[in-house]
């Protein structure tokens, strides 16, 4: 599974050039390009995705799963929807990028409640700062973060910088996975 949403990935969601062409969010250039969203909202890797994912939380204890939103929305409906195909069923839960200023003011939505272990998710790592943020929203609303796991770690610090917060993070695929099969794999580029 994993090899093939790799492949997935590098058709629909990774560039790479030679010369740093890319704008991050941070303002500086790259020469790799990740966006997570044509892949995960696709049909085969919404199925692969949550598969992996499930796989790697299956043993936190965990009861729900999910992260910042928009991000980590199609992550965590995945996994939540293979976890019940495999019998083991977990919730998903969305974070807010912006608190809700009407009715019952939270971060959290979704069917979890105060005390329960939970997997924080996110799509991409790079310096980890919107993964950090759902940790910290998570633990603001009583939950208790027992792992983080990303889809795509770009390899530029974010992993280090999430394990300050949870011990236990990991990463499913890595960048220089994606650029080992860019260049590698006809067809993918």
């Amino acid at each position: 599974m994993k090899k093939e949403l790799i492949r997935l990935l590098c058709r629909k969601s990774f560039k790479y050039t030679e010369t740093p062409s890319f704008k991050l969010v941070s303002g500086r250039m790259s020469r790799f390009y990740v966006n997570c969203k044509p892949t995960t909202l696709c049909a085969r890797g919404m199925f692969l995705t949550g598969h992996l994912i499930f796989e790697a939380m299956r043993d936190s204890g965990a009861t729900a799963v999910g992260g910042l939103t928009f991000g980590a929305d199609p992550i965590a409906m995945a996994t939540a929807f293979a976890s019940e195909l495999k019998g083991q069923p977990v919730n998903a839960f969305s974070i807010r990028k912006t608190q809700k200023d009407h009715g019952i003011v939270k971060w959290v939505e979704g069917d979890v409640a105060p005390g329960e272990k939970v997997v924080v998710i996110d799509d991409v790592a790079t310096t980890g700062g919107s993964t950090i943020k759902a940790i910290e929203r998570a633990r603001a609303e009583g939950l208790t973060v027992v792992r983080a796991i990303i889809l795509v770690d770009r390899q530029e610090g974010g992993m280090e910088n999430i394990r300050k917060h949870v011990t236990d993070a990991t990463a499913i695929i890595t960048r220089d996975e994606l650029v080992d099969c860019w260049k590698n794999e006809p067809g993918v580029a």
